[in-house]
């Protein structure tokens, strides 16, 4: 970013850099909390204000905003991050072991590259800042950290992942990817907006949610899958109770009463247990929930957590890196059987009792659809889940349902 189209002819770069460093003194003297972002950009408003007027110098407003996130950057670790993780234009921004810089914009399905060139110094500010929410420093012994960026106002959050030169041949920088979610809720009109899915079908997905219907949302890697389950969330009543189960957190729902459990890893060197998404099933089922929403199902016992709570009668919503319905069977089986050794005719036989629809989310061309949504039968048939296509991208209306669940 350049600071010129900021600039006040009255202020002069050497006035900047004065002000800068003075606000710099003065914040670092008072060594605020950096993992209270909020009390952090208010002592850096505060520094900023004050050095201006010690130095003599006016500030203009877009300006001293400007200045006070440079300024929370440096003193919180981020940097050049700092900038781009609050312009909200990003879902994702990469750290390249040849220490380039790469961001996705929103929508788009490729990286493009960033102009700027972090210093090895930055980015190792950089590294401690992220990695000192989980209690670990990168290191050949501890060569791959995942840690997040907490939720605040205006701020999603984040999901990290840093990886240490020594697993990258031939890289001067670690590696850091950063995804980042949605900072509010993700209206029904927005996915129409973004040309997802047509406007009738999601005011059709939106009465089957209300009725208590059960989805299973599933895709490749960065197809909005979260995104389209935060849209069908608003098809819950108002003043239903939802517990939504989570590893991070990443859904954000508007509704009034809403309890979030996220899952944990144990802290090192820590006798606490590790917290899981099982654990969370295990506890929402127990906090009468209207609607239990599970967030990605990664682990077998994540799997048969949310079927054991759809088949007592909770409805819900979750999602699966999978590639359409048979993929998904497939991946659930492998999951289950993997963790747990349950059988493969064991894991179908649940699905259809634990599902009724299935959507399934991809790219065409360099925009995400709904590609197709499948009603899913109510007895295994042949020994199979059955599947019945109600809709293919491009139809202007459903196929009539074959089946009809009696729970919703």
């Amino acid at each position: 970013m350049s600071w010129t189209r900021f600039a006040n002819p009255q202020i002069t770069q050497k006035q900047r850099e004065a002000v800068m460093q003075a606000a710099l003194n003065l914040l670092e003297a008072q060594r605020p909390d950096v993992r209270d972002r909020a009390r952090l950009e208010a002592a850096a408003r505060q520094a900023v204000a004050r050095a201006a007027q010690e130095t003599g110098v006016y500030l203009p407003p877009v300006l001293q905003a400007a200045l006070v996130q440079d300024l929370v950057g440096r003193v919180g670790g981020l940097g050049f991050l700092q900038k781009l993780l609050d312009s909200g234009q990003y879902a994702e921004i990469a750290l390249n072991p040849d220490g380039t810089v790469w961001v996705l914009p929103k929508g788009e399905r490729f990286f493009q590259p960033y102009d700027y060139a972090p210093t090895r110094e930055e980015v190792a500010r950089i590294v401690e800042a992220l990695s000192i929410a989980v209690g670990k420093q990168l290191s050949e012994a501890t060569p791959s950290i995942d840690a997040r960026l907490p939720r605040r106002e205006g701020f999603g959050g984040a999901r990290v992942k840093i990886l240490h030169p020594v697993l990258l041949p031939g890289g001067d920088f670690p590696s850091i990817n950063i995804r980042l979610f949605e900072a509010r809720p993700v209206p029904p009109e927005q996915i129409v907006a973004w040309d997802m899915a047509p406007e009738w079908l999601m005011q059709q997905l939106l009465e089957w949610v209300a009725r208590g219907k059960r989805f299973l949302i599933v895709g490749e890697t960065y197809v909005g899958k979260t995104t389209f389950l935060s849209a069908l969330c608003h098809g819950i009543p108002r003043h239903a109770r939802i517990v939504k189960i989570e590893d991070p957190e990443e859904i954000y729902l508007p509704h009034p009463n809403v309890v979030t459990i996220e899952a944990r890893p144990a802290p090192p060197g820590s006798q606490v247990p590790t917290y899981t998404l099982a654990d969370g099933v295990d506890d929402a089922m127990r906090m009468r929930p209207d609607w239990l929403i599970v967030g990605e199902m990664r682990r077998g016992h994540h799997v048969m957590s949310l079927f054991r709570a759809q088949m007592s009668g909770h409805p819900g919503l979750s999602t699966l890196h999978a590639f359409g319905p048979e993929s998904a069977v497939e991946r659930m089986e492998t999951l289950v059987y993997t963790d747990l050794g349950i059988g493969r005719q064991g894991t179908k036989a649940m699905i259809v009792h634990a599902l009724d629809f299935l959507i399934h989310l991809g790219w065409e061309g360099e925009k995400r659809r709904v590609l197709g949504i499948w009603e899913i039968g109510p007895a295994l048939k042949g020994g199979d889940v059955p599947f019945h296509r109600i809709y293919e991208c491009g139809m202007e209306r459903l196929e009539p349902l074959k089946w009809e669940k009696n729970h919703g």
